[in-house]
């Protein structure tokens, strides 16, 4: 299993939420590329890079931000928020992300995000399934829909998707734990590459992603308050 930690920009600012509430927001760090950096030191791989401005701006904000961490370092980046456009994603694969996760646009222009599938292949167009109470929400998670999250994830293996990140919104920068039971419904009904999001409290919760069979985990905030340390990193992913 991939071990993804995520760096949440806000401003040019390394930065966590609660369950998406922008009125949450903590700082960890000034400069996202020290972060980067320490990922890269302790043998870390892949970054999960999202631009929450850009989630609630509906366009990428914080493009330079990526550009430099994808300059600077050999991790391999997945960037989120705000990627609405051709415009977006041109700006997003020409400062170095390897996969552009596509969320809200999904949602809303089923027919664009088809053709970029199409386009760039299933290894550079992850969906992003975020959730709460199972229905799918968009746009920084500060509007819902109706759209049962399995549904939602279904209708995109038939269209060609491969990767998808679900986060439970519920779970998410909480400690409490994943949303297991979830993660397994969506493994036995869809068969994707599942990215689990959200709720990471412990190295055990780590296990448990890996045994149920997620391909890989998104961590932010257990990192941030020390619950997990990069050193228990690096045993897990030797």
């Amino acid at each position: 299993m991939r071990i993804i930690p995520a760096i949440d920009i806000i401003e040019g600012k390394c930065v966590r939420l609660s369950q998406g509430d922008y009125d949450t927001k903590k700082i960890y760090n000034e400069n996202p590329l020290e972060v980067a950096k320490e990922f890269e030191d302790y043998g870390i791989r892949y970054l999960h890079l999202v631009d929450l401005d850009g989630a609630k701006s509906k366009q990428i904000i914080n493009y330079r931000t990526l550009e430099e961490l994808a300059s600077k370092t050999s991790l391999q980046i997945d960037f989120g928020g705000g990627i609405k456009s051709q415009k977006d994603i041109d700006i997003a694969f020409e400062c170095g992300a390897k996969q552009i996760t596509g969320g809200s646009i999904a949602v809303q222009e089923p027919e664009i995000f088809t053709k970029w599938i199409e386009v760039y292949g299933s290894e550079k167009i992850i969906l992003g399934a975020d959730c709460k109470n199972r229905k799918i929400a968009t746009h920084g998670w500060l509007e819902s829909s109706e759209l049962d999250v399995i549904d939602f994830i279904w209708d995109y293996k038939q269209k060609g998707i491969s990767y998808v990140i679900c986060t439970d919104i519920a779970k998410d920068g909480m400690l409490e734990g994943t949303s297991n039971k979830l993660y397994k419904e969506i493994l036995a009904d869809t068969d994707v590459k599942l990215i689990a999001s959200g709720g990471v409290s412990n190295i055990e919760d780590l296990y448990l992603l890996k045994e149920i069979g997620c391909e890989g985990a998104i961590l932010g905030k257990a990192i941030y308050e020390g619950r997990i340390k990069l050193k228990e990193l690096r045993e897990l992913i030797s």
